[in-house]
């Protein structure tokens, strides 16, 4: 009787975990439709003020992904990555060759490249499933939606033909309503962002479409379509439940992100002896 290796049992576990997803969601998030009530503003739109959180581990790698030891061992679980089904539909990212070559460099040495690392906004959508509440605030022409890391924050012009003025970190955002569900049309991001900790990325081209729909008063439908003639040979969609932190307290802190080069360097200047005089 032969037995199966150890990646071959955890691509097998990952396989599982993505069909037991797809029947806990019913069948696929992006075929969600509303099952509860939810409330709305006064002018019959959807409300979507509030805290909402994703709950997975996309911001590890937005792909299927097996549990591996982290970058520092001696730090044992408290850094180590966690599995995933992924959130990409059809299952993988479709590089053009070049970049696919891009991506498996920026995996290789993720800890000196990542932005995330060196404390970057996260930009879209990657803000969104890292591992922290964000916050949306609706009004009827500006929704305002603030994330605890780096401070980020982004405007959703509604139904507006404002041009960009330059690239920004969380991109130049125009909203319009379809039916219930928000969406919104990313621009003029900046290159230097990832999708993952995995090594994800994209260029200056990069086009994001969004659309939230409320599931029910408490979840959302999250999907992303990214459009990057420069790194994918064709758009793709990553889609995700979000879920609103109902806690009395709930509220956005502040992550003031240190980068961790840095981080050293303080922490050595602050234990360095006094030369004498």
């Amino acid at each position: 009787m032969s037995f199966m290796s150890r990646r071959a049992r955890s691509i097998q576990a990952v396989a599982i975990a993505a069909s037991v997803a797809a029947i806990a969601y019913g069948v696929s998030v992006s075929g969600q439709t509303p099952t509860g009530a939810f409330t709305r503003t006064a002018d019959g739109k959807p409300n979507l003020t509030g805290i909402w959180q994703a709950m997975n581990s996309a911001n590890w790698d937005v792909q299927a992904h097996e549990a591996h030891a982290g970058p520092v061992v001696s730090l044992g679980a408290a850094f180590a990555v966690q599995p995933g089904a992924g959130v990409v539909e059809g299952g993988a990212i479709p590089y053009l060759p070049d970049a696919a070559k891009k991506k498996q460099e920026n995996n290789a040495d993720w800890m000196a490249r990542d932005p995330e690392v060196k404390c970057y906004m996260a930009g879209i959508p990657r803000a969104t499933y890292q591992p922290f509440p964000f916050q949306i605030v609706q009004s009827t022409n500006t929704i305002v939606m603030s994330y605890e890391f780096a401070s980020a924050s982004r405007i959703i012009r509604m139904n507006s033909a404002e041009k960009s003025p330059a690239p920004a970190w969380m991109g130049w955002n125009v909203g319009r309503w379809d039916g219930d569900t928000l969406v919104i049309d990313v621009t003029d991001q900046m290159e230097d962002t990832w999708f993952d900790r995995a090594g994800d990325f994209h260029s200056d081209a990069l086009h994001v479409v969004e659309r939230i729909t409320p599931i029910d008063a408490n979840t959302l439908k999250y999907e992303a379509t990214m459009e990057d003639p420069k790194t994918f040979s064709r758009p793709w969609t990553i889609t995700m439940p979000l879920y609103r932190r109902r806690e009395a307290n709930a509220q956005i802190m502040e992550y003031k992100c240190v980068p961790f080069v840095e981080e050293l360097m303080y922490g050595y200047l602050r234990k360095k002896p006094t030369p004498p005089r």
